[in-house]
């Protein structure tokens, strides 16, 4: 079934369509640390963290703008549910949640976004139901992101600021409605945005030279990202100076899911030459410790763009342009390897406790594989390196680590056995 979000009672449909989608996206993340963890896993691999929305291979035949607004709505709905997990525990429960969030979708909009404000009644004076509603707004905020740029990273910044949407609608749904606190998040967006611009010019600047993607992209960001002409001002001469990492807004009680998105957002930015020196190195390292984080987890942020840009090669055509993707999978390969020889004991136990597992690898290096073998050994293998910690969070580009690359990742104990 495909739910085309260009007729009128899309959203209906669309959730008793992925109603079961729901449930099993929230079993799955029941036992995560901490709902911010559980919305990462929603977001980066959706590309909704990344201003890039990957659509299922389903909904590909979708223009544009109604892929982003079924992964707009997909996202603000999964994520109240995964705040508001404890509190379900039937059918009924789930049913209450959902429709509380397609309530306070209108409601968010309506207060956080006047520009968006959609009225609750029709020109006939019949009242609006919040599903109409929902699905209005959410149809005029996709909007707002229409660009006629196919250059990958324009596109990129385009759509980055939903994210902010999503983060701001997870702690919307944990606050009241009052007059006061819509003031504080328009207050709070604002400043956010203009974060955003800050850690571009930082990022592009941190190798001495502005490349004339990074030009471009911030040209036209800048232009689309509704910031007031004294902040424009501002950006423009932090693009062309540069911007020192103390002048960056980032809020005192900023959560572990927003520090991931700016320390992600730096790599992007870094990355766009599709290359990173060893300043720019030096400036995501200063930029981590800003944010509070350690080495280890700017390796994780790397593999986890490089990792999203590898699973969807095939949907990213504009940034294939005048860059091989051997390049970019070697290094990624050599940050992957790290992550397994750190954590050879624990994927040695795992591979252990599965017999035909095990046989097959030791079969695979004295003889050829029949093509179900070697399916039967690319699929164990990459459920044991699931099990890892760190690949729990930020996934595997399972579509294109190969079998060949997979034993080349291996800890090298278990490829020497």
């Amino acid at each position: 079934m495909t739910v085309n979000p260009s007729n009128r009672g899309w959203l209906t449909n669309y959730l008793e369509y992925r109603k079961t989608i729901f449930q099993n996206f929230l079993e799955d993340t029941a036992n995560d640390s901490h709902p911010e963890q559980s919305m990462y896993r929603l977001l980066r691999p959706s590309g909704m963290m990344y201003g890039h929305p990957i659509a299922d291979k389903e909904e590909q035949n979708l223009t544009r703008l109604n892929k982003l607004k079924l992964l707009l709505a997909e996202s603000l709905i999964s994520g109240s549910l995964i705040y508001h997990h404890q509190e379900i525990n039937s059918e009924d429960d789930f049913s209450d949640v959902v429709m509380r969030t397609v309530h306070n979708i209108g409601d968010f909009y309506n207060k956080v976004y006047p520009e968006l404000s959609v009225s609750n009644r029709t020109f006939l004076g019949k009242k609006k139901s919040p599903l109409e509603i929902a699905e209005k707004i959410l149809e005029k905020r996709v909007l707002q992101t229409e660009s006629h740029h196919e250059n990958f990273w324009v596109a990129f910044f385009d759509n980055i600021i939903l994210f902010l949407d999503i983060y701001f609608f997870g702690r919307w749904m944990h606050t009241s409605s009052e007059k006061t606190i819509a003031e504080f998040f328009m207050q709070e967006k604002e400043e956010l945005r203009f974060s955003i611009v800050k850690v571009m010019a930082a990022a592009a600047h941190a190798n001495k030279s502005i490349e004339e993607e990074e030009q471009a992209l911030f040209d036209f960001f800048l232009k689309s990202s509704h910031l007031l002409a004294s902040q424009k001002a501002e950006a423009k001469r932090s693009f062309e100076k540069g911007v020192n990492l103390s002048d960056i807004y980032l809020p005192s009680h900023n959560s572990w899911l927003l520090k991931k998105f700016f320390l992600e957002l730096a790599i992007l930015t870094a990355w766009v030459d599709r290359k990173l020196e060893e300043s720019e190195m030096v400036f995501l390292r200063e930029f981590t410790k800003k944010l509070g984080f350690y080495d280890e987890d700017l390796e994780i942020s790397l593999l986890a763009v490089e990792g999203f840009i590898l699973e969807n090669w095939d949907q990213l055509r504009d940034l294939q342009s005048g860059h091989a993707l051997d390049e970019l999978g070697s290094e990624y390969l050599q940050r992957i390897k790290l992550t397994t020889d750190r954590n050879a004991i624990q994927i040695n136990n795992k591979l252990n406790s599965d017999t035909e597992l095990t046989k097959l690898l030791m079969k695979s290096k004295d003889k050829e594989l029949t093509r179900e073998e070697e399916k039967v050994l690319h699929d164990g293998l990459i459920d044991v390196l699931k099990a890892v910690p760190t690949f729990v969070v930020i996934g595997l580009p399972t579509s294109y680590l190969t079998l060949p690359m997979l034993l080349k990742i291996l800890p090298n104990d278990l490829q020497n056995k």
